[in-house]
């Protein structure tokens, strides 16, 4: 198919960033990460997610996991699956 068609966006740069270097580690550039997001526009015949607003708690969790606040951590991916499994 012909990529003749530009779009141009402003974006926060922190965002943009995190962005890429997800993107980046799974091989993907960002225009296609683009061109994929729009597709899925089109097969869903609209946003291709959920987008609401949260609850109160998770709102007041998301604020306090932003501020690096009671955070539960663990050393490795084997001791969580040992938490998450007892």
């Amino acid at each position: 198919m012909n990529k003749a068609a530009t779009i141009q966006a402003r974006v926060d740069p922190v965002t943009k960033s995190q962005a890429q270097q997800i993107l980046s580690a799974l091989g993907m550039p960002m225009s296609e990460a683009i061109s994929v997001y729009l597709k899925q526009i089109i097969y869903h015949r609209g946003i291709p997610f959920a987008i609401e607003l949260p609850n109160k708690l998770t709102e007041e969790t998301l604020i306090k996991a932003e501020k690096g606040q009671e955070l539960h951590r663990v050393s490795g991916l084997d001791e969580l699956i040992q938490e998450i499994e007892a």
